[in-house]
């Protein structure tokens, strides 16, 4: 199947979609991405994905061959945007390539790409080391992470709350999708600054400074209020909270998640660096927040 060109509003919201109950749920959060964005619908299926019971989802027969499982599940999934959102302009795309490299190949124009946890094939386990996590680790573009056991939470049913974390002024870009995204849901923001300590929004490790740590501190927190004030006079439509956590800020971005809609951060890499660039702070929201997490990827000089 061919792929279609950007939509001119917004972008692209591609999901990756193997079947799996997780999938599922991945594939309405991403409806709603692209509703509120008023863009088109990339859903992203491959026979490799499926290498397991082909009833087990109860998405096709036994009968079937991959290919034709694939496709199964690709017209089911497109029957699903049509009955939640027919106005939705939908691209099934169907590939024989692997995962994440697809993924990533596919995402690296849109403005979101949605994966759901513990599907099928590539995507089993994804927040326990699977290639998925290695998807979370190597996307240059916004990721949204699904996790299959939460609940819907949009429009009234949701809290009406976006959710960030930031801790120096670097991370300008995630806190700007973050004011984008309560603006197109129109949501209150919450803003929870780390502090400065030493890129945990990131795997790597910033070159030693000769600089007080105190005066550094300072001076980071200084620049990401700076940030959050700046754009809260371009987004001035948007409610916003501040709030400054004293601890360890895993924990307080967790139970703060409890009350949001989704959970926003920032994930600093280095271009030219190998291996996995999530800092311990994105694998515990990974692993524990309480709604879907995206992740916005930032790239630091070498």
């Amino acid at each position: 199947m061919m792929r279609s060109g950007t939509s001119p509003l917004n972008g692209r919201v591609v999901v990756g979609l193997d079947g799996s109950d997780s999938a599922w749920v991945a594939l309405d959060r991403a409806i709603g991405e692209a509703r509120r964005r008023q863009s088109t619908l990339e859903i992203v299926h491959a026979w490799p994905w499926a290498q397991t019971d082909p009833v087990a989802f109860g998405v096709a027969s036994e009968a079937q061959t991959p290919v034709e499982i694939a496709r199964t599940v690709l017209r089911l999934a497109v029957a699903r945007v049509a009955e939640q959102a027919p106005e939705l302009r939908v691209v099934p795309t169907l590939t024989a390539q692997d995962a994440v490299p697809e993924l990533l190949r596919i995402g690296k124009d849109a403005a979101l790409t949605v994966i759901g946890t513990r599907g099928l094939g590539g995507f089993t386990g994804l927040l326990l080391g699977s290639v998925g996590l290695r998807l979370a680790a190597h996307t240059s573009r916004p990721l949204l992470v699904v996790r299959g056991d939460i609940p819907a939470a949009y429009g009234p049913e949701g809290h009406g709350k976006v959710l960030v974390g930031v801790e120096t002024d670097a991370d300008e870009a995630a806190a700007r999708y973050a004011f984008e995204e309560a603006a197109r849901r129109g949501a209150r923001l919450r803003v929870l600054y780390a502090g400065a300590r030493s890129q945990l929004f990131g795997g790597d490790h910033p070159l030693p400074s000769r600089e007080d740590p105190a005066a550094r501190a300072e001076r980071e927190q200084t620049g990401a209020h700076q940030v959050v004030a700046a754009l809260g006079e371009e987004f001035e439509q948007v409610w916003v909270r501040e709030h400054t956590t004293h601890g360890a800020p895993a924990p307080a971005l967790v139970e703060a998640s409890r009350a949001a809609d989704v959970v926003v951060l920032p994930v600093h890499r280095r271009a030219a660096r190998l291996g996995m660039q999530l800092g311990p702070v994105t694998h515990a929201v990974l692993h524990h927040s309480h709604c879907p997490v995206v992740l916005v990827p930032i790239d630091r000089p070498d």
